[in-house]
């Protein structure tokens, strides 16, 4: 952690652990902001390459048969794990998150599958815009820039408030992608 990160940490720890009133009022809020980055992305690729006149990626009826088999998966992904922050009285906002540590269902596998599911929905939207600079750059650039905030910010949060359990969590489960990690090489306790 450092000096400029800590207190970023510091007040998504506050917020998360204080008042349910405040966390609710700023969820639609936090929500509608990684809304519009993803919806900022999407539009840069598209402007990119008309600007460039960059070639299409796939024909379009492979294209198509891409895009919603990755929305669908994509979609699947994030309600599965809306529907375990719930269960448990949270959200995947990071201010308003479950009081406990998530870790049945996809979090078995990756420690953040609605990002991974974000992430997949993104690629489907690649395909059907049929965009090569947003496939090959700007979905990269965002699954890395969501890779750092993570890393700098959510992840030092979650030892924070969850402590231990957290730590080993994050030992034998990968971030984004399963196979990324040979697999759970223990369960947790």
């Amino acid at each position: 952690m450092s000096k400029y990160t800590q207190p970023i940490i510091d007040l998504v720890y506050a917020i998360a652990k204080g008042s349910k009133k405040v966390r609710n009022i700023l969820t639609p809020f936090v929500g509608l902001i990684f809304f519009a980055i993803i919806v900022l992305f999407i539009w840069l690729g598209i402007i990119t390459d008309r600007i460039l006149n960059l070639p299409r990626i796939i024909p379009a009826p492979f294209g198509m048969i891409f895009s919603i088999f990755f929305i669908i998966v994509g979609l699947v992904l994030m309600l599965w794990s809306v529907i375990c922050f719930l269960k448990v009285k949270g959200t995947p906002v990071p201010i308003n998150p479950p009081p406990v540590l998530v870790t049945y269902g996809f979090y078995k596998y990756v420690r953040n599958p609605m990002l991974t599911g974000v992430f997949t929905v993104m690629l489907g939207i690649g395909f059907f815009n049929n965009s090569c600079s947003f496939i090959f750059f700007y979905l990269p650039v965002y699954i890395f820039l969501n890779y750092i905030e993570l890393k700098l910010i959510e992840e030092p949060e979650l030892e924070k408030r969850l402590g231990k359990a957290y730590v080993e969590y994050k030992k034998i489960t990968p971030m984004f992608f399963p196979f990324l990690k040979a697999g759970r090489t223990k369960e947790l306790k």
